[in-house]
């Protein structure tokens, strides 16, 4: 500011060029804030490593394995590669582990998943060569499937709980098969057990793997590589096919029995 002093009055101006200047700090957010919003998973990105050495490559959507991505654990060594939804196992994807003595990878199974379980139709792979190839459900053999065993053995049929279970047809190495009901893993209701080597076949009732009863006749006995000496002998009675369906209804009438009681005990 310049004063100037006359005779009759004081005139002040003011002198732009030395205004002060009042400057107001810039506002920046705490350092955290730019940390955290790097860390926000979302989309592709390159391999992330949780704190326990577990790595994940792939697709993310709020933070969560989400799209398509490979999972390491690192304790185990095991791989899943496939779909994820919201940091959980769910669609198309297969399921390795490392062969404790070579270290190369075992495909232990491949198919659908849901809710991080096997769920839908898969392959399952088992150490001891044993192979199933059919439906899941939480986890577990359920539904239409077909078990490979070891030791020649095949069911395909019905499961439920990662047990045959329903209608469902078991071959035998020696070219023996069962066509007929399961339950919990056992032969149980009507069947028919057939013996081609010897040409002859069983039909009748099952229970828990043993049939209480029915009828042995010959089936295709011209055609059987170790037929028995003689044929079977004609069965002697009035009405057989009566007496077998009078057999099987009393064992029918026991089994609601049972289911009944089994009812009222969860009640």
């Amino acid at each position: 500011m310049i004063v100037q002093r006359s005779n009759t009055c004081v005139v002040a101006s003011l002198d732009t060029n030395n205004m002060p200047v009042v400057k107001y700090p810039r506002f920046r957010d705490p350092p955290f804030y730019e940390w955290d919003r790097k860390a926000q998973k979302c989309g592709l990105r390159h391999t992330v490593y949780a704190v326990n050495g577990d790595q994940y490559t792939g697709e993310w959507q709020d933070n969560l394995r989400h799209g398509k991505g490979t999972q390491i654990w690192k304790k185990t060594g095991a791989i899943y590669s496939g779909d994820w939804k919201f940091g959980k196992r769910d669609g198309y994807g297969s399921y390795s582990v490392p062969d404790p003595v070579t270290k190369e990878y075992r495909k232990v199974y491949t198919g659908w998943w849901q809710n991080d379980r096997r769920g839908g139709r898969g392959v399952y792979f088992y150490s001891n060569g044993e192979q199933y190839d059919g439906e899941w459900k939480k986890g577990l053999r359920s539904g239409w499937g077909k078990m490979q065993y070891k030791d020649g053995s095949v069911y395909e049929g019905q499961w439920l709980k990662d047990k045959p279970n329903g209608h469902g047809v078991l071959r035998l190495p020696n070219g023996n098969r069962y066509e007929g009901g399961w339950k919990e893993g056992k032969k149980h209701g009507p069947g028919k057990y057939f013996y081609p080597d010897k040409g002859q076949l069983l039909e009748g009732t099952w229970v828990e793997d043993i049939p209480k009863c029915g009828a042995l006749v010959d089936f295709e006995r011209d055609n059987a590589a170790a037929p028995t000496e003689f044929p079977l002998p004609e069965i002697d009675l009035h009405d057989p096919a009566a007496v077998l369906a009078e057999a099987r209804a009393m064992f029918d009438d026991s089994k609601n029995e049972e289911s009944d009681d089994e009812e009222k005990e969860e009640k």
